[in-house]
């Protein structure tokens, strides 16, 4: 049992919280990608084949290499502190799996939305639903090899975000950036908490 603790299979005796939290966003920008760079665990993937039929819906501007698509969920855990642990759940980002979204955002504590800044209006969505649900929120724009480096605050103009929520970039591929952004988020849920005490 020892080998299986130490690979990291099982949650460690230490961790006293776990937390639910959200991997959020449009079709395409990188859920299943960031899920998979920071998992400790094998990820749990719902994704299938991409279909002709599905083409008529799926628009593929800019992933046009795209071949599979998240139709249920994508799972993960990553322990963040001796103490913490996170669950990640990742959502399909097509607008017909919306149901599904809702029922995964049951318990939630809060979420990370994944946005490309080459087409932020296709984040829209996504932003609807976790202000729609209450779930605080980070925005993480996601590192594509064309990303135009536009300013934070047209950005976050664009995004029509608070002035508190933050705005941070990440690359999904990486570990450690996609670790970053889910510690911004973590801070931000406890900043948040603190406050309201």
């Amino acid at each position: 049992m020892a080998s299986r603790l130490s690979d990291g299979i099982y949650v460690r005796d230490t961790v006293q919280i776990t937390a639910k939290l959200m991997v959020v966003g449009p079709f395409g920008v990188g859920k299943t990608t960031l899920i998979g760079a920071v998992s400790e665990i094998e990820p749990l993937r719902t994704e299938e084949l991409m279909t002709q039929a599905g083409a008529v819906v799926d628009d593929l501007t800019g992933i046009q290499g795209k071949t599979t698509t998240t139709v249920a969920l994508d799972f993960g855990r990553l322990t963040l502190a001796d103490d913490l642990a996170l669950y990640l759940f990742g959502t399909p980002g097509q607008q017909r799996f919306t149901q599904i979204w809702r029922d995964l955002a049951r318990g939630a504590y809060g979420a990370l939305v994944l946005a490309d800044s080459r087409s932020l209006d296709q984040s829209f969505e996504a932003l609807s639903l976790v202000e729609q649900y209450g779930l605080p929120y980070v925005v993480a724009l996601n590192t594509f090899p064309d990303t135009p480096n536009y300013p934070e605050p047209e950005l976050r103009e664009a995004l029509d975000l608070h002035p508190a929520t933050p705005l941070i970039r990440c690359d999904a591929r990486d570990r450690e950036s996609a670790k970053t952004a889910l510690v911004e988020l973590v801070q931000y849920l406890f900043t948040r908490l603190q406050e309201s005490s």
